[in-house]
């Protein structure tokens, strides 16, 4: 028997438990979550907040914490909190105050963050998410505390490093300092990577769709750090008297959600397999990790810092702010039917879509949401509808890289192409030439048809074509009354010949109903 961190067990069955690879833990995750909110200046100064500014041009100060400059507080970045505060179900702080995180960084000018500390904009709440395991059921995942603050700069590292003899250097940008932030502190409540993963998906969708953030992570607009341990059980295996608590590793440096998934992925792995290497100490003190993206691996950074390693104190330069019901009432009433939740209710039930159309659409955003309800509302065809939005207009927008609001085709001119194909006015072989058309000349469909040579048939002039080709063909006729169905393109694409405006499957079945097929 060997002792480890307290515990007492077998060497010979913990190595059983390694080469039988069995996963006796679970997995416990909590997430912070920094959204930038969408404002045009900074959260106590007037400096903008447009990305991709060249470096230190938006700054004043205020942001760059010069002596005697004071801060005035962003009231629209307050609102927005709310509004997100509210949408997660957070109990609201009818008082907050402003507090400085005391810490040093060369990209924190001040020496300090403001944020808040005692009195956050919102307490508690939930998000709920689909089940990873289950899509049909839904995971509610506790929140701690929603809360107001400031950026850091920017340090960049490294840029020359890959130059042969070149010096290592370091440069800051301090355009993003004093920006905006929002951070949601979820609680430890989720038991895998899929779980993160969609409640990050879920979260992002939320704040895009009442209006709180842009949340692009290339921009650096969602930021999440995420915090891993693992719960391993006793079983007869690991000899285990009672639950092993692995030490939380804060793991960041993670940059997109495909990251995140990968880093807790590996970081759980490496948790269990350090369990059974027995390199657990006494030492149970919290830890921050880099996730390596290059190498896809989690390594060790520091120590983690508690909250009376940063000294709060209160905000001097800065009064509370004091919300009233009243307020919070009309924030909660401005949110009704907004929430990606609330949309997919609506698709799924009132418009009876498939699960598949419905998450493809929500996921897409809110331009792609209001564009269906459009299309559909015009068309009066929700299925027809999701088709061409899912299909071929999220086609174009892939292929080109553009959003919906840079799409040349409105909903309301792809309406009237659906409608002209259901009316006979363009052939349903068609109508992808037409659209495709449209994209490229942003004309309406009048303007199209004539230029594409596209005209209606008649009923006695596909009766006419049809009785020519079945003359013209008897060995054809005869293979397709043989059972043979395939051998009827060859009809159609002689037809096509005499008139290209023809619609295959119509042209079937008028020759199928002559032969008596």
């Amino acid at each position: 028997m060997v002792r480890h961190c307290g515990f007492s067990f077998s060497v010979d069955l913990l190595l059983s438990v390694k080469h039988f690879n069995i996963m006796s833990y679970q997995i416990i995750i909590g997430l912070e979550t920094h959204v930038q909110l969408l404002t045009k200046s900074k959260l106590f100064c007037g400096c903008g907040t447009k990305f991709g500014e060249s470096p230190n041009t938006q700054v004043c100060p205020v942001c760059l914490g010069l002596p005697g400059a004071l801060p005035v507080i962003n009231r629209e970045a307050y609102h927005l909190a709310v509004r997100a505060a509210c949408a997660l179900n957070c109990e609201i702080t009818r008082n907050t105050k402003w507090d400085r995180k005391n810490y040093y960084y060369p990209d924190l000018p001040k020496g300090f963050q403001t944020s808040q500390f005692d009195f956050p904009v919102g307490v508690g709440g939930h998000l709920t998410i689909p089940d990873p395991a289950d899509t049909s059921r839904e995971r509610g995942i506790g929140l701690i505390r929603v809360h107001l603050e400031e950026d850091a700069g920017k340090s960049m590292h490294d840029e020359d490093a890959d130059r042969k003899n070149a010096m290592q250097s370091t440069r800051i940008d301090l355009n993003r300092a004093g920006m905006p932030l929002l951070e949601i502190v979820s609680k430890p409540d989720m038991r895998s990577p899929e779980e993160a993963y969609a409640y990050l998906t879920e979260l992002k969708l939320l704040m895009m769709y009442i209006g709180v953030s842009d949340c692009n992570m290339q921009e650096g607009s969602l930021r999440c750090d995420a915090n891993i341990n693992l719960h391993i059980a006793p079983t007869p295996e690991n000899g285990l008297g009672e639950t092993f608590k692995t030490p939380i590793i804060e793991i960041k440096n993670l940059n997109s959600f495909r990251a995140v998934k990968a880093a807790l992925t590996y970081e759980a792995n490496r948790q269990y397999q350090a369990f059974l290497d027995h390199e657990y100490g006494g030492s149970f003190a919290k830890q921050t990790w880099l996730w390596d993206e290059q190498k896809q691996v989690t390594r060790q950074m520091r120590s983690k810092e508690e909250s009376s390693d940063y000294r709060y104190f209160p905000e001097p330069d800065l009064l509370p702010i004091v919300i009233t019901d009243a307020e919070i009432a009309d924030v909660q009433k401005g949110l009704e039917n907004r929430k990606p939740s609330d949309v997919r209710k609506c698709l799924l039930g009132e418009y009876r879509l498939s699960e598949y159309d419905t998450d493809v659409i929500v996921n897409a955003g809110v331009e792609a949401v209001e564009y269906y309800f459009a299309l559909a509302g015009k068309t009066g065809d929700a299925k027809l509808s999701a088709n061409w939005l899912t299909q071929e207009v999220m086609r174009i927008l892939n292929q080109q890289t553009v959003s919906l609001a840079e799409f040349p085709v409105s909903a309301e001119a792809l309406a009237e192409l659906i409608l002209a194909v259901h009316n006979g006015k363009v052939p349903k072989n068609q109508a992808k030439e037409v659209f495709a058309e449209m994209v490229r000349s942003g004309e309406t469909i009048d303007a199209i048809i004539p230029k594409l040579g596209i005209s209606t048939i008649s009923q006695e002039e596909l009766e006419r074509i049809a009785d020519q080709i079945i003359a013209e063909n008897p060995n054809v006729i005869a293979e397709i009354l043989q059972g043979k169905a395939k051998a009827v393109g060859s009809l159609i694409g002689r037809a096509k010949k005499i008139n290209k405006n023809i619609d295959p499957a119509v042209f079937e079945g008028i020759v199928k109903a002559k032969i008596g097929n």
